[in-house]
C-alpha cells in the first residue's frame, strides 16, 4: 500500500524538521533561492493562465506546478518549515534557536531567488523595457497595489485582514507539505500535494514568498509601491500569519493529535 498512516506521517514530520535544522546556511540558501526562483515561476503560469482564458481558476488549478518541484527536489521553503521545525521542537530533537536559525536563512533564500526571477522575468516580458503593458503585466501590476496599496487605504482593518489571509493560507500549504508525506509513490505525493495548494491560491489567500516575488515584480515595471509598503502592509504582517498558520493549525494540531500517545 502506497498509503502512510498519519500517526507515521507525524513521525515523517518530526525526522523532516530534524533534518533541516542540521542544515548549514550554504544549503538552505541555495535551496532557499531555487525555491523562491521556482514559486515566481508558478505564480507567472498561473497569471498568464489567467490572462488567456479569463478564468483565474484555472491558474489556481496549474500553481502547484511550482510546489511539486520544490518539494520533489527537496528545496527549502520557509513556509513549509513553519510547520515541521515546531514538530522537532516539541518532541526535543531540536532547540529554538536552532528553528530560527533555518527560518532565517531560509527566509533570505526564498528572498534572493524571487527577486532574482522577478528581474529576470520583468526583462523577459518588457523585452527590456521596450514594452510597458500587457495582459500579464498589467494584472501583476493591479495584484503587486492590491497587496500593499489595497491593505494600507484600510489602515487596521488591512493589518488584521492581510494577517488572517496569511494564517489561512499557509494552513493550506503546510498541509501539502504533510500530505507529500502521505504517499510513497511519486505520483501519490503529487496529487495529494496539489489539493490543499490549489486551494489556497485560487482563494486569493496572502503567501510571504509568493510576494517576495509578485510585489517586487510590480515595482519594477512601475507600481509607485515603496519598499516601506511593501514590508509593513504586506511581508511582516503576512510572514507572521504564515507562522501562526503553520505551526498552530498545520504543525502542532497533528503532532498533538497523531502523537500524543509517544508524549504522554
Amino acid at each position: 500500500m502506497s498509503y502512510v498512516k498519519p500517526e507515521l506521517v507525524v513521525d515523517q514530520m518530526i525526522t523532516a524538521g530534524t533534518y533541516k535544522a542540521s542544515l548549514g546556511a550554504k544549503d538552505l540558501l541555495i535551496r532557499g533561492s531555487l525555491s523562491g526562483a521556482l514559486l515566481g515561476f508558478a505564480t507567472t503560469l498561473a497569471i498568464t493562465a489567467a490572462t488567456q482564458t479569463h478564468l483565474p481558476i484555472v491558474g489556481a488549478i496549474i500553481f502547484p506546478v511550482g510546489f511539486v518541484m520544490i518539494v520533489l527536489l527537496g528545496l527549502e521553503l520557509v513556509t513549509g518549515s513553519f510547520a515541521l521545525l515546531p514538530t522537532s521542537l516539541a518532541q526535543k530533537k531540536i532547540g529554538f534557536g536552532n528553528m530560527l536559525s533555518n527560518w532565517s536563512w531560509v527566509f533570505i533564500g526564498n528572498l534572493i531567488g524571487s527577486i532574482i526571477y522577478a528581474a529576470l522575468f520583468v526583462i523577459a516580458t518588457t523585452k527590456f523595457g521596450h514594452i510597458d503593458s500587457s495582459p500579464v503585466i498589467d494584472l501583476i501590476k493591479k495584484i503587486a497595489e492590491a497587496k500593499t496599496i489595497g491593505y494600507e487605504k484600510l489602515g487596521g482593518a488591512g493589518i488584521i485582514t492581510v494577517f488572517t489571509k496569511a494564517i489561512l493560507c499557509n494552513w493550506m500549504v503546510t498541509l501539502g507539505v504533510v500530505m507529500a508525506l502521505t504517499s510513497t509513490t511519486t505520483i501519490g505525493k503529487i496529487f495529494a500535494m496539489w489539493l490543499p495548494i490549489m486551494t489556497f491560491f485560487a482563494q486569493g489567500f496572502e503567501h510571504a514568498v509568493v510576494n517576495m516575488f509578485v510585489i517586487p515584480a510590480g515595482m519594477m515595471l512601475g507600481v509607485k509601491v515603496s519598499i516601506s509598503q511593501w514590508w509593513l502592509w504586506n511581508e511582516i504582517p503576512v510572514t507572521l500569519g504564515n507562522i501562526t498558520g503553520g505551526v498552530i493549525f498545520t504543525g502542532l494540531a497533528l503532532y498533538f493529535t497523531h502523537h500524543k500517545s509517544k508524549v504522554s
